[in-house]
């Protein structure tokens, strides 16, 4: 897609990059619509290992996993603050449509 590659952003991990057009510019494995917070989500919250995670996604390789890993535990910070943000929001939203959500 022409311009698409303008608004790809390099990180330093070889299979990790930043799109604004793709998963609201959150962390993604490259080739992919994976993010690296649902990789390290299903890690540490869900208890699977690199290999389980593979069985759930197919489509992903090892390396691809540990590079998310490290990825998301050198930016733990921001990725844990964008989550909470996400879920306020989430929150107020259902709040503002209670009556419209059935």
């Amino acid at each position: 897609m022409p311009g698409q590659a303008l608004r790809r952003e390099s990180t330093n991990h070889p299979f990790i990059v930043r799109n604004k057009d793709i998963c609201g510019g959150s962390p993604i494995i490259e080739g992919t619509r994976t993010r690296v917070i649902d990789i390290a989500f299903e890690y540490e919250m869900l208890g699977h290992s690199p290999d389980e995670i593979i069985n759930s996604h197919p489509h992903l390789n090892l390396p691809q996993i540990h590079d998310a890993l490290s990825f998301y535990y050198e930016n733990r910070d921001e990725l844990d603050q964008k989550v909470e943000r996400d879920q306020e929001f989430t929150m107020r939203l259902k709040e503002k449509f209670a009556s419209k959500i059935v």
